[in-house]
């Protein structure tokens, strides 16, 4: 698991690592190893421009530090024990797909506790790995999110996302006639 950097970077085997820094007002750095970090397609490009053993620190502007550790936990966990490939559209329950450590790993902290409705940390993750390209776990979150909807009314959906609705009556019957046909398979 990520822990913050202590202070200073002494010790830190540049050819083998990278410090990605958090854009709290008091930035956390984590360090990953430069094979792990490139997972993401965003930092993979930066590194390219880089000579192997420069000392590189990146600040990841998008990304809180909490946040930041979950994505940096994600690829230190799978680049060299890459996930399989989850099939689109999901079409049964996300969990009986997944590893062991994605499980816990979306159902302990990004879904706390497994209760659906406290999502919060899973949306900071989807958002950052979009940011940085980090296409595993995009395709990972995404298809939990997916899990999370399937089978369930708009209006619970709302309730679930918080999102108002701001349809009128008539607003709302017409986009249901034009897309019954979703309804029906």
């Amino acid at each position: 698991m990520a822990e913050p950097l202590a202070a200073g970077y002494d010790g830190l085997d540049w050819s083998k690592y990278i410090v990605l820094q958090s854009n709290d007002a008091k930035p956390v750095e984590y360090k990953v190893s430069r094979e792990a970090a490139k997972m993401s397609g965003l930092i993979k490009d930066m590194l390219e421009d880089q000579g192997e053993a420069d000392q590189t620190v990146i600040p990841v502007p998008n990304v809180t530090g909490r946040t930041l550790k979950y994505v940096t936990d994600y690829m230190e966990h799978h680049w060299n024990n890459r996930a399989d490939t989850l099939e689109k559209p999901l079409r049964g329950r996300i969990e009986d797909v997944i590893s062991e450590w994605d499980k816990a790993f979306l159902f302990t902290d990004l879904v706390k506790d497994h209760d659906e409705k406290q999502h919060e940390t899973l949306i900071d993750v989807i958002m950052a790995a979009n940011f940085l390209n980090v296409k595993d776990l995009l395709d990972l979150t995404c298809a939990c999110v997916a899990s999370m909807i399937k089978g369930k009314t708009p209006e619970q959906i709302r309730a679930l996302f918080n999102i108002e609705n701001d349809f009128t009556p008539e607003e709302e019957e017409k986009i249901r006639e034009e897309n019954r046909w979703c309804e029906e398979s």
